[in-house]
């Protein structure tokens, strides 16, 4: 069993380096995509058949993007480029279905060592494939909180220097050079974007679609219904970052008061698994029955199924839309 162990990490290991070595990106390539980004926005709202896809079939080979460029007619690759671009990931759909499938095949043969029950691999092959999923919607969490948090100083930071007489376009370039990551980075992509003749209104749009949030939406409305009917931006924007504010400490203080309900979800659905390993370990053998014994088979499948129908109605429970 160990010289088999071994050997399946040495394959495993191998077969994932083959696999980044086949999908990296030369640093050539990596400069040439953001340029072709910043170029290829503005032209994408307005030909949507003509998106720099020659241009990248020139500077990308292989299978990865070979992949992508097969899935991008399918429904589940556009939602999957659109996460992608949330989470500010340097991976493509081809890189990511590949990666799926990988893990899938990894977490499927181990569980198949141990258990040697179809139930658990096939659970193991999806939670495999789901893995690299999971981490992407993560990191798009991650990324938009972070996002969030420091929307609020920078509407302050653009009303300051609007009343300092600078114009719309140099109070976006204040933000991109003194703001907090990712929100820098965006504001300086409108900035760039503008420079490039693109429309103030597209830029913001745009940006509106990389980041999913909601306090930037309002943002976006406020500047634009203020261009179209006029009135006071500075004052507009002070309201703006002060309902914003408001309502991320209203989101934290319901966050705090259903933090024990999300606690007490995680413990009823780790509590049985842990607690099965924990006595496998302490004596060998002891649950053998259940894996074996097609009464103790139907048992787990059931429990299982509860345990995921628990967790789903705690989480309904304790996710409170503020």
């Amino acid at each position: 069993m160990g010289l088999l162990l071994l050997i399946f990490g040495l394959a495993l290991g191998l077969s994932f380096t083959i696999l980044m070595l086949a999908t990296r990106t030369v640093p050539q390539s990596k400069s040439m995509q953001q340029r072709l980004i910043t170029i290829q926005q503005p032209v994408r709202s307005q030909k949507s058949d003509t998106d720099g896809a020659e241009l990248e079939k020139n500077e990308h080979r292989d299978y990865a993007v070979r992949l992508s460029n097969f899935l991008r007619h399918y429904q589940f690759s556009k939602e999957l480029q659109v996460l992608l671009i949330h989470a500010d990931s340097s991976m493509d759909v081809g890189t990511t279905v590949l990666a799926c499938l990988g893990t899938a095949l990894g977490c499927a043969f181990l569980v198949l060592l141990f258990l040697h029950s179809l139930f658990f691999v096939l659970v193991a092959l999806a939670a495999g494939a789901f893995a690299p999923y999971g981490v992407l919607k993560f990191k798009r969490s991650r990324r938009l909180k972070a996002f969030n948090n420091a929307l609020p100083d920078a509407i302050d930071l653009m009303a300051r220097a609007l009343r300092a007489g600078h114009s719309m376009s140099s109070s976006i370039e204040v933000i991109a050079e003194q703001s907090a990551e990712p929100l820098a980075a965006e504001f300086g992509q409108v900035y760039q974007q503008q420079k490039f003749g693109l429309r103030f209104r597209d830029a913001l749009l745009q940006m509106a679609d990389r980041i999913p949030s909601r306090d930037l939406q309002f943002l976006i409305t406020a500047i634009l219904v203020q261009k179209e009917t006029g009135g006071d931006l500075t004052e507009i924007l002070d309201r703006t970052s002060h309902v914003i504010r408001e309502r991320v400490r209203i989101e934290g203080e319901v966050r705090t008061h259903t933090a024990q309900g999300r606690l007490t979800g995680w413990i009823l659905g780790l509590l049985p698994v842990i607690m099965l390993l924990l006595i496998n370990i302490v004596s060998p053998g002891y649950s053998t029955v259940l894996f074996h014994d097609p009464t103790g088979q139907k048992l787990l499948y059931a429990g299982a199924t509860l345990i995921v129908i628990g967790g789903l109605v705690i989480r309904k429970v304790v996710d409170v839309e503020v």
